[in-house]
């Protein structure tokens, strides 16, 4: 049985079979036996500004935001949004403590804070979820599908998409262009 996996990230190895998850790096929100869920943190919609978004849900914008990418956080239920963020907001019943570092919100209250800026100081929006059943994921890792790490900061919140890929493994030692999509067991 692998470690309880909340608050780690998952890096895909090369070659990974799904494209969906080529070159991505996933937040894991929650991992219990039964399931396991997470946000992409590097695939941005084409065209999708949160200032957009909130717009297109009719909410209001008391202050300018800045034109962040909304991400697609995975393949299941597209149709709704999800908000990574520091715990300097929390919605009694609705935030989900990941880690010290990191929360995750997924209702309107949290929208419309950051649209009158009473945000959190640090946020990613994404549409969708990464999701696994029972053992899939422990499977996954055991077939050298995923690497496991830990994220900084600057992995979950930063905008340079494409380099997060590149830099969470370089923060494990591995240099991406080495990397083979297959793995081999000692």
């Amino acid at each position: 049985m692998i470690e309880d996996l909340t608050g780690k990230i998952l890096i895909s190895m090369p070659g990974i079979e799904d494209s969906r998850f080529a070159r991505a790096l996933i937040l894991v929100c929650a991992h219990e036996p039964d399931y396991a869920m997470g946000i992409v943190l590097n695939k941005p919609i084409d065209d999708l500004t949160l200032p957009q978004l909130l717009t297109q849900l009719g909410i209001e914008q008391d202050i300018r935001l800045p034109e962040d990418a909304v991400l697609s956080g995975g393949p299941v239920g597209t149709d709704r949004g999800f908000v990574v963020h520091t715990g300097d907001f929390h919605c009694d019943g609705a935030t989900l403590d990941i880690s010290h570092d990191f929360c995750l919100t997924a209702t309107k209250d949290i929208l419309l804070a950051i649209a009158s800026g009473d945000a959190p100081r640090e946020s990613v929006m994404a549409l969708g979820y990464s999701g696994w059943g029972a053992g899939q994921l422990e499977d996954e890792i055991a077939s050298h599908t995923w690497i496991v790490g830990e994220p900084i900061p600057d992995l979950v919140y930063g905008d340079s998409h494409d380099g997060k890929w590149a830099r969470a493994l370089q923060l494990l030692g591995i240099d991406a262009a080495r990397l083979h999509s297959s793995g081999g067991t000692a």
